[in-house]
């Protein structure tokens, strides 16, 4: 289902769009912009690639496992 959806954008990216993209065109070259955006967003979350660099690291993660177990079953 297609929404339609009202902006406002720069007047010389307006006149560059027209220039450049035939009209029945433009919505289809901004919604293939804002999908391409939106993926590397999702790519780039921060926290996940701080977690994905933190796992790579083997000492840390060595470390990190000792500390967590270092109080089990004392307290059970």
């Amino acid at each position: 289902m297609r929404k339609k959806l009202t902006l406002s954008i720069d007047e010389q990216v307006y006149k560059d769009l027209h220039l450049l993209l035939p009209n029945r065109k433009i919505s289809e070259f901004v919604e293939n912009s804002i999908r391409e955006r939106m993926k590397k967003m999702k790519k780039e979350d921060p926290v996940e690639e701080g977690f994905k660099m933190m796992a790579k690291d083997k000492k840390r993660e060595e470390k990190a496992l000792e500390w967590s177990e270092a109080g089990i079953g004392e307290d059970l």
